[in-house]
């Protein structure tokens, strides 16, 4: 990306909240669908800002985007409580609470006892990632999955009783869940979808554990 002029920001040096980022990304959105900027240019400036860790290198992405009069203003980040039977734990110390999937021109996955982030954000472009998060461990009440399949596929599947909401919407794509929620348990966590699919897909199912065929009851 071309060299954008840089603002003078005492905050800097601050760590950018999950909300800043929605900020950005829904700002290059805008772009992209106005034209001012091309598909190239969004995709390459979406990857900088889902791995944006300040916001001294959150800004310079839509210095050149910004309405006059409106520059950037970073948010206060939302903290969610714990709970649910399916497994919740809160970070300890300085753990990051968001994680990047990236898959371009190959595959990323995600599975078995892992920590869903409480925003995980997956690019895929000319290429696929895969997260099961059915033996996961979940950061939070609420967690938010920002999934972007450019020319790509990205398949998330939740446990039993989560309830998955879809906010993301497909250009020339698909994005939603199939295969019906099922049963919502109102202790389980929440996940969030949001995003965009540009002539690629982003799908969500609940894991269904295969009944025995010998005992169908098992």
């Amino acid at each position: 990306m071309e060299n954008l002029p840089e603002r003078q920001n005492p905050h800097a040096h601050l760590r950018a909240s999950d909300t800043d980022r929605d900020q950005v990304v829904e700002v290059l959105r805008d772009a992209l669908m106005s034209g001012r900027l091309s598909q190239d240019e969004h995709a390459e400036r979406l990857e900088q800002t889902l791995s944006a860790r300040t916001l001294g290198e959150l800004e310079p992405i839509t210095v050149d985007l910004a309405i006059p009069g409106q520059p950037f203003r970073p948010a206060a980040a939302m903290q969610v409580p714990a709970s649910g039977r399916v497994p919740i734990e809160e970070p300890t110390g300085s753990q990051d609470s968001f994680e990047l999937v990236v898959g371009i021109f190959g595959g990323s996955e995600r599975k078995g006892r892992w920590r869903v982030k409480r925003r995980t954000n997956v690019l895929a472009m000319f290429g696929g990632c895969d997260l099961d998060m059915s033996n996961a461990v979940f950061e939070g009440r609420e967690v938010t999955v920002y999934a972007f399949a450019i020319f790509g596929g990205i398949d998330i599947v939740v446990p039993e009783g989560v309830e998955i909401r879809n906010q993301g919407f497909g250009i020339m794509g698909g994005y939603g869940v199939s295969g019906g929620q099922g049963e919502i348990d109102p202790t389980a966590p929440v996940v969030v979808l949001k995003g965009l699919a540009l002539f690629g897909g982003v799908g969500a199912k609940v894991f269904k554990p295969k009944k025995n065929k010998k005992n169908p009851d098992a």
